[in-house]
């Protein structure tokens, strides 16, 4: 009977692990130029996990590809924006998603990652879905305070799991992004 239930565990957990964002989209902020662009473009291409990268000079804006399997490291995405000079303005996060049940000011574990849901109502995501990540320097200080007020929990101030994030089994420290649909 052990058994049974080890292999039954065994094959949910790993259903998280079939989840995986396949693209982004990523409007960055303080560009001037081609030149500009072109630096970003550079610096999001040396990023592991990043396949290619599609830019628009008029919009600002990159349509990242990633590489298939790949472990996805969302601040390795602005790590590599702030490098090239510039900031992040946006950062949409396209994956198939299958029965992931979200629910407005909610944890979610989406394959390797851990997300804080906020300003949505509760339904289960199934098929492509896209979610924005509304963390600190990735939007702008007037929307981040806005949602900011959408939760009393203080994992939001700092992107770290906190006290309010331990009661639902997440380790102290895990990076939490702060997402909406």
């Amino acid at each position: 009977m052990r058994k049974v239930v080890l292999i039954m565990l065994l094959l949910f957990s790993g259903l998280q692990g079939f989840t995986q964002f396949s693209k982004a989209t990523l409007q960055a902020t303080g560009l001037t130029c081609a030149m500009c662009s072109n630096a970003i473009n550079k610096a999001l291409l040396q990023v592991p996990f990043v396949e290619s990268v599609r830019s628009d000079i008029k919009h600002s804006s990159f349509s990242i590809v990633f590489r298939k399997d790949a472990v996805i490291n969302i601040d390795a995405l602005k790590n590599a924006v702030e490098d090239a000079g510039f900031s992040v303005g946006s950062l949409k996060l396209t994956g198939n998603l299958e029965q992931v049940k979200v629910a407005n000011d909610q944890h979610v574990q989406i394959g390797t990652l851990h997300f804080h849901f906020l300003a949505i109502s509760e339904q289960s995501l199934n098929g492509e879905t896209t979610i924005t990540v509304v963390d600190k320097d990735f939007v702008s200080p007037k929307l981040f305070k806005k949602y900011c007020a959408a939760t009393k929990m203080t994992c939001i101030q700092t992107g770290k799991a906190g006290n309010c994030c331990s009661s639902e089994g997440i380790a102290p420290d895990t990076r939490i992004y702060h997402v909406t649909i």
